[in-house]
């Protein structure tokens, strides 16, 4: 199959790519290169350096495409409060850019990858018949960008797919980036003998996907017939952990004995948030693999491999006030 994938350079959509190539589809990438690196791009791949914004440009790569996975997303639950029209604009209508393009061409199947923020502040482990309540802009566009795929999928009798991974760890994750990806800047400041920075009391709960098991499940979402209008969480509901035992296995994986210095916290914030995965199991026979302590290892061994690196305050913040975090306002991470 011919397949485009969004976000080529970035972490999950690098590891896609790269299975699925190996696998024999052929391969169209894209991205704009702000949320990943130019090393993770696969080579064996027809490579795009552009905006999904750009509307013209992605129906022209979009001919004789069969499958199209959309993981391109600014990520970035915390700064999505602070940001919302950069995250917005590349949430939302990138996304609509995506689908209407890739409906206008006729394509088979376009999987969407959303996010737990979806879920916001519900109940866990959130399940998939839950009704949407996201609590930031960077949720709310998510679930608007979800909104618009299905009633365009619908209209034009396109299948559609929505996965929700949920906080991937693992190599090829961006981590000079102080907005998001907790472990990998937790790591990135251990080795350059700084302490972790943690926002609240830390007693925030998540579950951690590592990258392997999320491929697990996205693989057969390019072709798998009843996997068409489901909605599907994926990552483990095993090793629900607070962000203080996150520290505390950075901390003795990397051999910092520097206490983490807590800061106010973030509005907003989810304080517990996780998926069941028991639909992606009677689906997919989704099996969590790689624990917790091992995900974080790998993460820390790719890191340590390519180099701490200073932190890349890349997106402005567009509301500063009482609310904003310090440590993005002074540039302190």
């Amino acid at each position: 199959m011919k397949v485009l994938i969004t976000g080529v350079a970035g972490f999950l959509g690098s590891h896609l790519a790269q299975k699925l190539s190996t696998m024999g589809h052929e391969i169209v990438g894209i991205d704009n290169m702000i949320g990943g690196y130019e090393d993770n791009i696969p080579q064996n791949i027809t490579f795009h350096k552009n905006d999904c914004c750009d509307y013209e440009k992605m129906h022209s790569y979009m001919k004789r495409v069969d499958v199209v996975y959309h993981c391109a997303a600014t990520a970035h639950e915390g700064l999505s409060v602070f940001s919302p029209y950069e995250i917005g604009k590349n949430n939302f209508l990138a996304s609509v850019s995506i689908f209407s393009a890739a409906i206008s061409n006729k394509v088979k199947r376009i999987i969407f990858c959303s996010s737990m923020a979806r879920y916001g502040s519900q109940k866990t482990p959130f399940t998939e018949n839950m009704v949407p309540k996201p609590v930031d802009p960077y949720g709310i566009s998510k679930v608007a960008a979800e909104d618009v795929l299905k009633n365009l999928c619908e209209l034009n009798n396109i299948e559609w797919v929505i996965a929700v991974p949920h906080n991937i760890i693992g190599p090829k994750q961006k981590y000079d980036d102080p907005y998001r990806n907790v472990v990998s800047i937790m790591i990135n400041r251990m080795l350059q003998k700084k302490a972790p920075i943690i926002y609240g009391n830390g007693k925030q709960k998540r579950c951690f996907s590592y990258i392997d098991d999320c491929l697990t499940c996205l693989v057969p979402m390019l072709d798998q017939k009843n996997l068409n209008r489901e909605i599907i969480n994926i990552g483990p509901d095993e090793e629900f952990v607070t962000i203080n035992k996150v520290s505390e296995i950075c901390s003795n994986i990397t051999g910092s004995n520097l206490a983490p210095i807590y800061k106010k916290d973030r509005p907003r914030e989810v304080k517990h948030a996780t998926c069941s995965a028991d639909k992606a199991r009677k689906l997919l026979n989704y099996k969590t693999s790689t624990d917790l302590y091992t995900g974080i290892k790998e993460t820390f061994e790719y890191i340590k491999k390519r180099g701490a690196q200073p932190f890349n305050y890349h997106i402005n913040i567009e509301i500063k006030n009482e609310l904003t975090p310090e440590t993005w306002l002074k540039r302190e991470i």
